[in-house]
């Protein structure tokens, strides 16, 4: 059974694959203070509530943008289920061209995200996660990575809102009836909701014209689905996209 963890800024995602089928995946939250045998520990109980064994792991895959869990966590993987992990940096054999100034730059989640989509949806497209950061990822039609942007994320943006200005509260994140609102609270879930449907599907249509060419668009991600309600340009959400390139990556290195 295969173990794949990706280590996003807010949360970390795992789950567990026999052969090509998922068979179980959890969501926890990423902290940096954690020890390796803290985690450890937090895993150990979720695998005996689904009533999976640590010793039927016998591979490992981590991508990570938290460079200062890689090392506990591989720890954590060597001692607890006596697996060495292979871990998505450089070196690893991608399988797709980077067509990026500094392929080193390129954060592993926009590589995972890329050769997920790719995998289950073909090319070419554009890869949205909407994430702490939002990530724009293009890909060609015979699976090259060839660049993007990044925004910052929808988290981001409200929190830096809530501090700058003392008045605003913090609010919860759902899509109001309107753009023209009568109170504070749903004005705010305006300007943040339909502000990032907003820049999403801005920066989609100029990279559909600056490729001349109509593509796929996928977004992943927690608020996905949310986003992806109102948006004119996103054509499917997949929150597994991140995990099926982990699953794909451990079969092209092993």
């Amino acid at each position: 059974m295969l173990l794949v963890f990706d280590i996003g800024n807010s949360n970390i995602v795992l789950g567990t694959y026999e052969g090509r089928k998922l068979m179980r995946h959890w969501r926890i939250s990423t902290d940096r203070q954690k020890t390796g045998d803290e985690y450890g520990m937090l895993i150990n109980e979720l695998f005996r509530f689904q009533g999976i064994s640590m010793s039927n792991i016998t591979a490992i895959i981590i991508s990570s943008v938290v460079p200062p869990l890689v090392v506990p966590l591989t720890k954590m993987c060597e001692r607890y289920f006596r697996v060495r992990p292979l871990v998505v940096g450089p070196g690893i054999k991608t399988g797709i061209r980077l067509k990026y100034e500094n392929p080193r730059d390129i954060g592993a989640d926009r590589i995972v995200n890329v050769i997920g989509a790719y995998e289950q949806y073909g090319g070419p497209l554009v890869v949205i996660d909407i994430g702490t950061a939002t990530t724009f990822d293009v890909v060609s039609k015979d699976g090259d990575f060839l660049g993007g942007a990044i925004a910052p994320g929808i988290g981001i943006s409200s929190e830096a809102l809530f501090q700058r200005a003392a008045k605003l509260p913090r609010i919860e994140l759902v899509t109001p009836k309107s753009a023209i609102c009568h109170n504070t609270i749903t004005g705010i879930q305006a300007g943040i909701i339909f502000g990032a449907v907003g820049q999403i599907d801005g920066i989609v249509n100029r990279i559909k014209k600056e490729m001349n060419m109509d593509m796929k668009v996928v977004a992943t991600g927690g608020l996905a689905n949310m986003i992806a309600k109102e948006s004119k340009t996103i054509n499917k959400t997949d929150h597994f996209l991140t995990l099926t390139g982990l699953r794909v990556l451990y079969e092209r290195n092993s």
